[in-house]
């Protein structure tokens, strides 16, 4: 069949007026659907080229692209390293690998539980998929945080959670797994202090991170209790803003109350249920750290589990600042380095640091796409709300 094109529309005096093959009256195109479609493009392209974007915003995303790629460059040396042991991953021990990917799973189930929880539902599939999702956007874009972020709140929104829960629930428990990682060197100090041998950078390390976890503990008993802090220092910032944004943004007001209303949501949030947030904490952290461990034992290597623990805790430390799209390079390059502060010969930690990775990092940013493929299959394209909020402020699709 010879391709014919689709009818073109064209500009009259009277307006824009579609001209196509002859209909009977009353019925409608067949490609009205589609052409209205491709006008509404054209339009939105229209009005990109009318207002093109300011240097301000081209630098703005640019930059993390820049910072992103000065890091990989500097540990360009020790990610090519420990990639190079790809061919290797043949000589693992397949039963400690299997095992290192059980313990994955288990530290992945213990963050969704965790999301369950503050999001207050009994769901599993949409908190899942949207986790899953947003987890893949973050950990394949430069300063992907944000955008993974409005992804899985999208998702939730979507799947009928209410956006006001999930933002303050997320965001509480992304809290308390900051003050987890930092009290993991805690454990260390007192096989530190009573002489077992550790380098040197292990254990500044290990005082760096039970100095943050003191200062975060401080700081967070302090902003949960009382008012007076965090609405002086929400009145701070919110001065410095309109200093910055005077001429270009109407000021703005009202930070200092928000803020202490979004100190109420995290205290609501936590409420009766904070020692089961501590335990799937606990759980996520153990497991990621078991998963470690397995794979080191996976190579060949027995290395003492104590200094493991500080070389993991350091790393993840490491990896909370995101300077590259989840940690790429960053991580390989501090983690294989502490495994050998650590007394890991240097191939069993770069071989380890490449399977570590392999099922923490790739697996689960492989499965970001089938998760968000399966969730469009059940709830629709995004932003179309298939549940609605419960009358008591609890999210509930209850599956």
């Amino acid at each position: 069949m010879p391709w014919s094109p689709v009818p073109v529309a064209t500009l009259a005096d009277d307006g824009m007026t579609a001209r196509g093959p002859s209909r009977p009256p009353g019925e409608e195109p067949i490609d009205a659907g589609k052409s209205t479609s491709v006008a509404k493009k054209a339009a939105a392209i229209d009005a990109a080229q009318a207002h093109p974007p300011t240097w301000k915003a081209v630098v703005k995303r640019a930059l993390p692209v820049a910072v992103a790629g000065a890091a990989i460059y500097l540990v360009l040396p020790k990610l090519i390293a420990v990639l190079g042991e790809w061919p290797r991953l043949s000589t693992l021990n397949p039963i400690w690998f299997t095992v290192a990917l059980a313990a994955e799973i288990a530290s992945f189930t213990c963050n969704f539980a965790l999301q369950r929880l503050a999001l207050r539902t009994r769901d599993w599939f949409a908190v899942v998929t949207a986790g899953l999702a947003g987890n893949a956007v973050t950990n394949s874009l430069p300063g992907g945080d944000a955008a993974g972020a409005a992804i899985q709140f999208r998702m939730l929104a979507t799947a009928g959670f209410s956006t006001d829960t999930a933002v303050a629930g997320l965001t509480t428990f992304s809290l308390l797994g900051v003050g987890g990682l930092l009290a993991l060197p805690v454990f260390e100090l007192p096989a530190i202090l009573a002489g077992v041998p550790v380098s040197r950078g292990l254990v500044h390390a290990a005082l760096l991170g039970a100095a943050g976890f003191v200062l975060f503990a401080v700081c967070g008993v302090i902003l949960l209790r009382t008012e007076r802090p965090l609405a002086m220092l929400g009145r701070a910032a919110q001065s410095l803003w309109n200093r910055i944004t005077r001429r270009h943004r109407p000021p703005l007001t009202g930070l200092d109350t928000r803020l202490l209303a979004e100190r109420d949501t995290i205290r609501t949030v936590l409420g009766r249920q904070w020692w089961q947030a501590v335990l799937l904490t606990a759980g996520r952290l153990g497991f990621d750290y078991a998963c470690l461990l397995a794979v080191l034992r996976a190579t060949g290597a027995d290395p003492q589990p104590s200094l493991v623990l500080l070389a993991y805790s350091a790393a993840s430390i490491i990896g909370l600042f995101p300077v590259t799209p989840g940690g790429l390079g960053v991580v390989e390059a501090s983690l294989s380095g502490l495994l050998i502060l650590a007394g890991t010969g240097s191939g069993h930690a770069f071989l380890a640091t490449l399977a570590y990775r392999i099922a923490s990092y790739w697996l689960p940013l492989l499965a970001g796409l089938p998760a968000y493929l399966l969730f469009r299959h059940r709830y629709g394209r995004l932003g179309s709300h298939r549940a609605t909020q419960a009358a008591d402020g609890q999210s509930a699709p209850q599956q």
